[in-house]
């Protein structure tokens, strides 16, 4: 295996006035499963492919290892690509489809024969290579075609919205195939997806991306819990964070968030940050803060009393263990995760109390984190 350099990439397309993807600069570790995640057109599968070679890269360079690969034709970066598309062969076995790739570069008959047989076991298909495509369900044609980019045993796997095709039980079981796969395989892979539940749960990075460009890279529990921007505090979780619009003031030394309708005393561990922004920036400012944020229990809201505000539900929404709670307040919609068996109900007047330890303050106009300047994590 080895690790993956991008340096400084670009690229154009003759009918787009600015670029598809714009400087992206990062490094793959060996071993490493980066997941790059995105909404549709934020250039993701374009990175992808210039790393495939499917793309030309219009400035920059790519590494594979050391390797200068910007020139190199497909065939020979030593990759392989699962796609969201199947790609197989309908009028050959599993065994052929899963041989063919090893059969073109000439490699010994046993030796093809003990990688195929290898990778059926690992992703439970042996009893299947002498099927054809016709004949396997959705799952086990993924599972196919990953073991035809297994058997390559390339050094780096790019996958391109592999489950996407699958409904949502197989692609859950998939997912966490393909987690103990790479467990097991310990193999550089970049994977692409605009599924955020997949991204959160098969990346030992997240590359968020938006308009060809870098928002933030960073573990999925980092980019949770310290999200850099307001583009990727909205655009990663389910349901998303709750956005409320406000200032924050300073009176005899303590800093509060206002709304003109409510006042909420904001902790000390955010004066720093407030104290380094300038007082224009501080009159627009975004909070943000997790459904899971937001109590509404009256135990959980007595002990944060301070932040509590009237409330009415909308709506609740029954997910399994949790129920999500749809709020206004005035003019302020919010949603609240809370537990199942929670007695609210549509109508309910409630008190709602926000964790302020647990808020987040972006400026409105950059849309930048105001604590992002002093956690490395972000």
């Amino acid at each position: 295996m080895a690790h993956v350099s991008f340096r400084h990439v670009y690229k154009y397309y003759k009918s787009e006035s600015t670029p598809s993807v714009k400087d992206f600069h990062l490094e793959v570790d060996d071993g490493e499963f980066l997941v790059l995640v995105g909404p549709s057109g934020c250039g993701k599968t374009t990175t992808l492919r210039m790393l495939a070679g499917l793309e030309d890269i219009s400035e920059g360079e790519i590494y594979i290892g050391d390797r200068y690969i910007n020139y190199v034709s497909p065939k020979n970066r030593d990759i392989a690509m699962v796609f969201q598309n199947y790609a197989l062969y309908p009028n050959l076995s599993v065994f052929e489809n899963m041989s063919l790739g090893l059969k073109l570069r000439k490699m010994a008959k046993h030796e093809i024969e003990l990688r195929v047989k290898r990778a059926a076991t690992t992703l439970e298909i042996y009893s299947l290579l002498g099927k054809r495509p016709n004949q396997l369900s959705g799952g086990q044609k993924q599972r196919v075609a990953l073991g035809r980019a297994i058997v390559r045993e390339p050094q780096v796997f790019l996958m391109d919205e592999p489950l996407s095709n699958l409904d949502a039980k197989l692609r859950t079981q998939t997912r966490a195939e393909l987690i103990r796969l790479h467990q097991e395989l310990r193999a550089t892979t970049v994977y692409v997806t605009h599924d955020q539940t997949e991204a959160m749960t098969m990346g030992s990075r997240i590359v968020v991306m938006k308009s060809g460009e870098i928002q933030q890279v960073a573990t999925a529990k980092d980019i949770y819990n310290h999200p850099r921007n307001l583009f990727v505090a909205g655009f990663i979780g389910s349901p998303p964070m709750n956005f409320v619009e406000g200032a924050v003031l300073e009176e005899e030394g303590r800093f509060y968030f206002d709304t003109k309708r409510w006042r909420l005393p904001i902790p000390e561990s955010f004066y720093p940050a407030f104290r380094r922004t300038s007082a224009t920036a501080l009159r627009q400012i975004v909070m943000g803060i997790r459904p899971e944020h937001v109590v509404c229990d009256p135990e959980l809201v007595r002990q944060h009393s301070a932040s509590a505000v009237q409330a009415k539900v909308d709506i609740r929404e029954l997910m399994g263990a949790d129920m999500f709670l749809y709020l206004t307040s005035g003019d302020t919609r919010m949603i609240s995760r809370v537990e199942a068996h929670s007695p609210f109900e549509p109508g309910d007047a409630v008190q709602a109390a926000f964790r302020m330890e647990k808020a987040h303050f972006f400026d409105k106009e950059t849309g930048m984190s105001l604590q992002a300047q002093e956690d490395p994590r972000a």
